[in-house]
């Protein structure tokens, strides 16, 4: 069982950055994939990032590509998102996922039926 808490959330104005993080509970997150999923009110849950279990293969969104880069630490077990060049768009609940990963796969994950496991999100909003 894996539990994970999201913080780091808060307002910031369009053009500013953010870093969120997850921590995950449990001795055991190198044996995960992690992934960052958001949702605006009235929308679908989407992907936003997602990083290996080894952290040797990192995937992106096209929409916030170039902007968001998703990092680990596995020694804090820790997964963040640092968030630059916000805009308005990217206001929603940001969600922390994991996925019990195969040792010999390097892969991410961009689909919330692949994940195991789901905080409980934090709220960035940008002002514009």
């Amino acid at each position: 069982q894996v539990q994970l808490v999201e913080s780091g959330g808060g307002l910031v104005p369009a053009g500013g950055s953010l870093r969120i993080s997850c921590v995950a509970s449990g001795r055991f997150l190198s044996r995960y994939a992690m992934g960052w999923f958001r949702q605006a009110p009235g929308k679908e849950r989407e992907f936003v990032a997602g990083i290996s279990w080894n952290g040797g293969t990192t995937d992106a969104a096209d929409s916030v590509k170039g902007r968001f880069t998703i990092s680990r630490d596995d020694a804090k077990i820790t997964v963040y998102l640092q968030m630059n060049s916000l805009k308005p768009e990217d206001t929603a609940v940001y969600y922390c996922a994991a996925k019990k990963s195969p040792p010999n796969r390097s892969n991410t994950y961009s689909y919330t039926r692949d994940y195991d496991y789901w905080g409980q999100g934090t709220q960035v909003t940008v002002s514009s």
